[in-house]
């Protein structure tokens, strides 16, 4: 397995990580019967993400960020290993993406601000880069 494909199993299994880290206190907070509901917002007064503490709001919605970057990863993780140019420079890119997630939790969750926006900034930045290289 190429280091690019390592980075992206490992970003998957931080997904999960991220879930978990989510959905505890969720369920906690607001009981199954709440969370495991259709979540309808005329149902449960509002959308669920509001019913939380502040705490896991944020995870909430740093779980959801991941997953919009691990689609832009996956695409860019698929672009150098079909097209066979993976380089150090995008073996690189891929651990930086993933560092920068890993941190990005934390950041999120205790709300570090501005480093939150910029840890997420290098990680798009370093996928970016992984698409571009294989263009040029």
């Amino acid at each position: 397995m190429t280091p690019e494909l390592t980075a992206l199993a490992l970003a998957i299994l931080l997904q999960a990580v991220q879930f978990v880290l989510m959905a505890v206190p969720a369920n906690l907070e607001l009981g199954p019967g709440k969370t495991t509901s259709a979540r309808d917002r005329s149902k449960i007064g509002g959308s669920l993400e509001d019913a939380l503490s502040d705490r896991t709001a944020r995870l909430y919605r740093a779980m959801n960020n991941h997953f919009e970057g691990l689609i832009l990863f996956t695409a860019a993780v698929t672009l150098v290993t079909l097209s066979g140019q993976a380089t150090g420079f995008t073996t690189a890119c891929a651990w930086i993406y993933l560092v920068a997630r890993v941190l990005y939790v934390p950041a999120y969750a205790f709300g570090w601000r501005p480093w939150r926006s910029y840890i997420w900034f290098v990680g798009f930045t370093a996928t970016l880069a992984m698409v571009i290289s294989t263009l040029i």
